[in-house]
């Protein structure tokens, strides 16, 4: 335990109402609602990287709530009660982030979204044949009619080879993950929360006095900082069982690259590919593409943040058959983020023990699904 001053115990290492572990998008959504809840609550958040670490700043930056072929995969696997109770929760969260924050803050851009579909991909005929029950749910959300649309006379104008039809859905759009998460720190911090980084939560005990946390600093070895709260909330999705063994997670490993500049790049847009598990959208004149996990499942999850020629080989594939046939182009960036999924898609949150809540599992739709389960996890809370 490291020497603290007076002024240090009174002020940054006061006791808190509560204490938030994560910055990311859980975690900052959280201690906004908290704050609107009980403006005075004294909150403070530990951060164990320089800056949230996992899945938040890491992803492809894509404001969407599910592409026909994942809804439909999604109904089979969860029922269709439960999939439309996430399609909601995802597109109430995307509206909530731009109630919040302007387009240009976040660098939003309202491009409209496509999947696509290959003659053989075997979910195309089961889109078809149900377009119309999904657009008939969707406009119970949205208000929309025929949110999805067969476009196949645009997969030419966008230069893909080898795809044979698109479905439209002209409500997603990109944002810049990094932009939103800055804003939001801006905008939580400018209400009085302490964000606190390079200080790792290890274990925590409750007390008479509250729940008391032993920390561990790893980029300043030495400093095991104690804290107190009434309330301690974890945010830490993919790791979430170094402090919850028993939740329901499993982690996945995301990998992304992105090109240089491509010269009249005519891709523009969102797209998903083969059940979601291929991603891609322009940045500007950059082709971003990720995904290809379900060619390695077993060392996909991890969540160990690196990337791997197995991926980054099956993405390159998919680039020069699909995407840029025939086109030159430079990869400038790769990198992973790590997701939490678990036995189901819907958000795990709940109190674990007295005075000990999480809010975790976005299962690879933070963007979307963290406005709506803040609220969520601090109506749980009492303040």
């Amino acid at each position: 335990m490291s020497q603290l001053s007076f002024w240090e115990k009174e002020s940054f290492f006061a006791p808190q109402d509560v204490i938030i572990a994560g910055s990311g998008f859980v975690g900052l959504w959280s201690a906004l609602q908290l704050k609107l809840k009980n403006p005075a609550c004294k909150i403070t958040i530990l951060e164990r990287g320089v800056i949230p670490t996992g899945a938040s700043t890491r992803n492809a930056g894509f404001s969407c709530f599910g592409s026909p072929g994942e809804l439909l995969v999604d109904a089979g696997t969860m029922g269709e009660e439960k999939m439309w109770q996430l399609v909601e929760m995802r597109y109430k969260g995307l509206l909530e982030i731009r109630e919040h924050f302007t387009e240009a803050s976040i660098d939003y851009d309202a491009c409209g979204g496509y999947e696509c579909f290959t003659q053989q991909s075997a979910d195309w005929n089961d889109c078809v044949t149900k377009m119309e029950w999904l657009n008939k749910g969707l406009q119970k959300i949205t208000g929309q009619q025929n949110l999805f649309k067969i476009a196949d006379e645009k997969i030419s104008h966008f230069g893909f080879k080898g795809f044979d039809h698109l479905i439209e859905n002209r409500l997603e759009a990109g944002l810049q993950p990094g932009k939103l998460i800055q804003a939001l720190l801006q905008k939580v911090q400018g209400m009085g929360v302490q964000v606190l980084t390079g200080i790792e939560i290890k274990s925590y005990q409750s007390h008479y006095h509250g729940i008391e946390l032993e920390t561990a600093t790893p980029l300043n070895e030495g400093n095991n900082f104690k804290f107190t709260t009434q309330q301690l909330l974890l945010c830490t999705n993919a790791f979430t069982q170094q402090l919850f063994p028993a939740a329901d997670i499993i982690p996945n490993r995301g990998q992304v690259l992105i090109t240089e500049p491509i010269s009249n790049l005519p891709i523009k847009g969102t797209f998903h590919f083969d059940k979601g598990y291929y991603y891609f959208r322009n940045v500007g004149n950059r082709l971003l593409l990720g995904g290809a996990r379900n060619k390695d499942f077993e060392n996909e999850n991890t969540n160990q943040m690196q990337t791997t020629t197995v991926i980054q080989a099956a993405l390159e594939q998919f680039i020069q058959q699909h995407l840029l046939p025939g086109t030159a182009y430079t990869i400038t960036d790769k990198w992973s983020g790590i997701m939490a999924m678990g036995k189901e898609k819907i958000p795990l949150i709940q109190l674990i023990s007295p005075n000990v809540f999480c809010c975790v599992r976005m299962s690879g739709m933070g963007v979307a699904l963290a406005p709506m389960a803040a609220k969520e996890v601090a109506a749980l809370m009492s303040l």
